[in-house]
C-alpha cells in the first residue's frame, strides 16, 4: 500500500511539473513567434449570415453597438461565465448591421491590443473558436469599410489564433470543444484560401466522427443534446463548403444522413425534449425551419435507436432508456436512469425524468445524475451506476448492461420490455421492466420485476414517477391511488403493491436551473423469491 501511494504521488508530481512547464512554454516568446507565422492573410470568403442561424438564434430586435459602453467593455470585472460570453464575441450576432462599423472596429482593435498573445483564460479552445467564427461571419461589421492597416492586424490575429488551435486542439478531452474548434479551423481555411488549415480541419472532422459515434452513427455518449449539437455543426460545415464552391466529403454527407435520421427520431417527430442522459428542455423550432430552408429532409420509422425505445401515435408518446452505460470516456453527461421512461399525452408529459444540471462543479449535478432523479426503480436509495470525479467531471464509476430488450407495436397493444444488471453485484438482483400501453382504453400497465440471483441481499426498494412542475397531484383516501391533473387531461395512478406516496423533489429540465416538482413513489422491501410490482396509469378525463 505504501509503495502504491508513493508511485501515485510521484506520478502526480510528474504530471504537475509537465503542466507547469507547458504553461511557461505557452506564455513564452518562443511559442508566440511560432504561432505568429503568417502564410496567407487576405480574407476572401465571407459566409452568408443566414448559414450561421443554425447556431445562433436571431432576434427580430437587434441591438445597436452605440448602446454599449465601448470604452470600458474590457475593463469590467465579471464572473467566468460572462467572461466567456464577452470574449467569444458571439454577442456580435445580436448587433444591428446598421450599427457603427467604426465603433465595432475600435472594440476589436482594442481587444487585439490587450490580448494578442496567448492568455489561458480567453484563449481556451471553445472561447477562441467561437471568436474566430463570429469575427469572420460578422465581417460586415468586423472587417468591411476599414483601413488596410486594420485589416492586416485583423487577419494576422485570426491566423495566429488558428495556429494555436491546431497546436492545442488534440490535447482537449472535451469533444464538444473539438467540434467547435474544428469548425473554426475549416472556416479559416475557406475564408483565407488556406489549404493547410482546410485540410487539417477536414481530417480532424473525420477523426471526430470516427471516434465519437457508434456503429449506428449515434453519439457514443448516448446524449440527445449532443446529437443535436453535432448535427448543427455538421450542417454548418457542409453549407460553408457548398457556398465557397468546395467539394463536400462523402463521410460528411453520410454522417449528416444518419444524424439527421436520429434527429427526426428523437426531436422533430416528437417536439418535446426527452430528459435522458444530459438532455434539457430546448426549443428546436428555429433549427427545424433552418433544415427546411436548406432543404434537409430526414425520415425515420424506427422504434429503437441509441439505447432508447420510442413508441408513438398522434396522441401518445412513450420513451424508455433501454440501453447500457456508455464507455467511461464518453460518460461525463451520462445519468443513471436505466429503464426510466417518459410518457407524453398531446404535448404534455404525464411522467418525466428530472432533467440534467449541467454545471459539474455544483452538487446538483450529482443529484441530477442519480437514479432517484429518474422514473425508475431504486434499491436501498442507491444509484444503479456510480460516478467519480476526474478532471472536474463526474464520470462513470461502474458500468451496467441492459439486455433482453423486446418491443411490440400493434394497433391496440404496445409493449417495451428490458432488463439491467446495475444492482446485481451489490444486491444479487436483476431489474426487469415491462411497460405496456393500450391505445383504445388509454391505459398504461407497468411491471417491475426483481429477479433473485446468487448472493441475494434483501433491502428496500422505491419506484419513482416524476411529474412536471405544473402537474397537480391528489392522493385518494385509501392511499392506493393518486390523481394527476395536466393542462389537457386527467390521469389516475394506481397500485396494489407496496405503499404509495407523494414527495416534493427537484426538476432540472431547464439548463442549470431548478424548480420544485412532485413525484409519486411505491416503496417496500425486496423478498427472497422473484418479486413483481405492478402499477397502472389510466386516463380519467
Amino acid at each position: 500500500m505504501l509503495l502504491k501511494n508513493s508511485i501515485s504521488l510521484i506520478n502526480e508530481f510528474f504530471y504537475l511539473t509537465l503542466r507547469q512547464i507547458r504553461k511557461i512554454y505557452l506564455n513564452s516568446n518562443i511559442y508566440n513567434k511560432k504561432i505568429s507565422i503568417i502564410e496567407n492573410n487576405t480574407l476572401h470568403y465571407k459566409p452568408n449570415l443566414s448559414i450561421l442561424s443554425c447556431l445562433v438564434k436571431y432576434e427580430k430586435k437587434k441591438n445597436k453597438i452605440e448602446d454599449y459602453y465601448v470604452n470600458s467593455i474590457w475593463e469590467k470585472k465579471i464572473n467566468d461565465k460572462d467572461l466567456k460570453k464577452l470574449h467569444s464575441f458571439y454577442w456580435l450576432f445580436t448587433i444591428d448591421l446598421k450599427s457603427s462599423k467604426k465603433i465595432t472596429h475600435s472594440i476589436i482593435q482594442n481587444w487585439i491590443e490587450k490580448n494578442k498573445n496567448y492568455n489561458s483564460d480567453i484563449w481556451e479552445i471553445d472561447i477562441l473558436s467561437k471568436r474566430i467564427i463570429s469575427w469572420i461571419s460578422n465581417s460586415q461589421l468586423t472587417y468591411e469599410e476599414t483601413s488596410e492597416e486594420y485589416k492586416i492586424i485583423f487577419n494576422k490575429i485570426i491566423i495566429k489564433q488558428t495556429n494555436h488551435l491546431i497546436n492545442e486542439i488534440n490535447r482537449s478531452e472535451i469533444v464538444d470543444d473539438k467540434m467547435i474548434g474544428c469548425t473554426a479551423i475549416i472556416l479559416t481555411g475557406l475564408s483565407y484560401n488556406h489549404e493547410r488549415f482546410l485540410s487539417y480541419g477536414l481530417n480532424l472532422l473525420k477523426k471526430i466522427i470516427n471516434s465519437s459515434f457508434d456503429n449506428e452513427y449515434f453519439p457514443k455518449s448516448r446524449n440527445i443534446r449532443q446529437l443535436v449539437f453535432y448535427l448543427k455543426y455538421f450542417v454548418l460545415i457542409r453549407e460553408i463548403l457548398k457556398e465557397s464552391l468546395n467539394d463536400i466529403p462523402d463521410y460528411l454527407n453520410e454522417i449528416i444522413h444518419y444524424t439527421g435520421k436520429a434527429y427526426t427520431f428523437f426531436c422533430s417527430s416528437i417536439k418535446e425534449s426527452l430528459l435522458f442522459n444530459g438532455n434539457n428542455e430546448s426549443d428546436l423550432s428555429d433549427f427545424d425551419k433552418y433544415l427546411n430552408l436548406y432543404k434537409y429532409k430526414f425520415n425515420n420509422n424506427r422504434r429503437a435507436l441509441g439505447g432508447y425505445s420510442i413508441l408513438k401515435n398522434k396522441n401518445i408518446i412513450i420513451a424508455m432508456d433501454t440501453g447500457s452505460t456508455p464507455d467511461k470516456s464518453y460518460s461525463e453527461n451520462y445519468q443513471s436512469g436505466p429503464l426510466s421512461f417518459e410518457a407524453i399525452y398531446k404535448g404534455n408529459k404525464i411522467i418525466c425524468n428530472s432533467g440534467y444540471f449541467q454545471n459539474h462543479k455544483h452538487q446538483l449535478n450529482n443529484i441530477s445524475k442519480s437514479s432517484v432523479a429518474h422514473s425508475t426503480l431504486i434499491l436501498n436509495n442507491k444509484s444503479a451506476s456510480t460516478f467519480k470525479k476526474k478532471n472536474g467531471q463526474n464520470i462513470l464509476g461502474n458500468e451496467l448492461k441492459s439486455f433482453d430488450k423486446n418491443i411490440v407495436f400493434e394497433k391496440n397493444f404496445w409493449s417495451i420490455k428490458s432488463s439491467h444488471n446495475g444492482y446485481l453485484k451489490e444486491f444479487g438482483t436483476i431489474h426487469e421492466r415491462t411497460l405496456e400501453f393500450f391505445p383504445e382504453s388509454e391505459k398504461f400497465l407497468g411491471k417491475d420485476k426483481l429477479i433473485k440471483k446468487k448472493k441475494f441481499i434483501s433491502t428496500s426498494f422505491e419506484i419513482r414517477f416524476h411529474l412536471m412542475p405544473n402537474s397537480k397531484v391528489t392522493k385518494t383516501q385509501d392511499n392506493r391511488a393518486v390523481l394527476i391533473e395536466l393542462e389537457n387531461s386527467g390521469w389516475k395512478f394506481f397500485t396494489n403493491h407496496g405503499l404509495i406516496g407523494i414527495e416534493t423533489g427537484l426538476y432540472f429540465g431547464k439548463k442549470n436551473n431548478y424548480s420544485e416538482n412532485q413525484n409519486i413513489f411505491i416503496s417496500g422491501n425486496t423478498q427472497k423469491e422473484d418479486q413483481l410490482i405492478e402499477w397502472e396509469i389510466s386516463k380519467i378525463k
